[in-house]
């Protein structure tokens, strides 16, 4: 599906020489300070410029998806609000359910929480638990179980963040990174906008619900596509299992095993034939349904990038995402 979307429409519409002739929509052809595509376009991150010469375009490594719903017929669709598949090989959208529409996306937000914390944290940096982090936590959401004081590596706080998706340490992380919570949020919003997830707007690091804090499946794609290229990412979601072992705010050894909350990683889910899961991302309220954001590879080793948003129920949810693998990723 080569669909193109409005947005994308307007950027090539106005990415052209031409422009200095006819405008974007207008009939005026003396404009002294034509835009200029080679330096403006890349400093809003329209296109990226390696040269004054040399545009590659913002989308040219992306699947594209339109407004406009793939056939369903042999697909449980009527269990979820958006779904999408994306071979990220090809550069194509393989299936497309209100891919734009404006959806709550759950605990699935923490696969922008940990692309930023891979891009701006060092790992190898202890933190000391606050108390401010985790003050106005829900006690029965998510969590992995860190307490005040306690001190963690970024990265054991990551694999807390993703594997068994604590919100004690997506807030923890979040502190980290920008020093609060609210700063971190507008840093969210800042690299969604900079990858071009324009149909979203993020107020927390975990994704507890807030009318104010939305996504779509297709930003929920570009978000995953550039987090999937980091190396230290696809392990985070790979593993299976995990042993964090730290200290306590008295000098005290503690451990904890973390499971993934993956169910095909898990084995409590069967994976599609000629499908290997990678593994992915979860996410589970009563605003946002149930939320998977999967890395996979198919029989010819592309990989593949499936998202099912605001499914009705668990099982319904492995069941519709299972249909996508089996009937588009190849």
């Amino acid at each position: 599906m080569k669909c193109i979307s409005k947005f994308t429409a307007l950027i090539l519409a106005c990415s052209i020489p031409a422009l200095v002739l006819s405008g974007c929509g207008s009939e005026r052809a003396d404009l002294e300070n034509a835009y200029d595509i080679y330096d403006t376009s890349a400093l809003y991150g329209l296109t990226e410029s390696e040269t004054n010469t040399e545009v590659k375009a913002f989308a040219q490594d992306l699947c594209i998806a339109g407004y406009e719903n793939s056939d369903g017929k042999d697909l449980y669709t009527q269990v979820a609000e958006g779904a999408g598949l994306f071979n990220v090989a090809t550069k194509t959208t393989g299936y497309a359910q209100n891919v734009h529409e404006k959806l709550y996306p759950a605990s699935t937000t923490k696969i922008l929480t940990a692309y930023i914390a891979l891009k701006y944290g060092d790992l190898d940096e202890t933190v000391t638990v606050s108390q401010e982090a985790l003050e106005g936590l829900d006690p029965s959401s998510s969590v992995c179980g860190i307490q005040p004081g306690d001190q963690l590596t970024l990265e054991q706080l990551l694999y807390g963040l993703m594997m068994c998706s604590g919100n004690d340490a997506a807030e923890v992380i979040a502190e980290t990174i920008s020093g609060s919570s609210e700063a971190f949020a507008e840093l969210m919003n800042q690299e969604a906008r900079s990858l071009g997830a324009v149909d979203s707007h993020f107020v927390n690091p975990h994704g507890l619900p807030d009318e104010s804090h939305y996504t779509s499946v297709y930003d929920l794609y570009l978000i995953f596509n550039a987090a999937v290229k980091n190396e230290k990412f696809v392990d985070l979601i790979h593993t299976k299992e995990y042993k964090a072992v730290y200290k306590d705010k008295d000098g005290q050894e503690v451990t904890q095993d973390w499971k993934n909350t993956n169910k095909y990683l898990s084995g409590e889910e069967e994976t599609p034939k000629g499908v290997t899961v990678i593994g992915g991302k979860t996410g589970t309220t009563n605003a946002a349904g149930y939320c998977l954001v999967l890395l996979s590879e198919n029989s010819k080793n592309e990989p593949i990038i499936s998202i099912v948003l605001k499914a009705d129920g668990r099982s319904d949810l492995y069941l519709l995402m299972s249909q996508l693998l089996s009937n588009f990723s190849n």
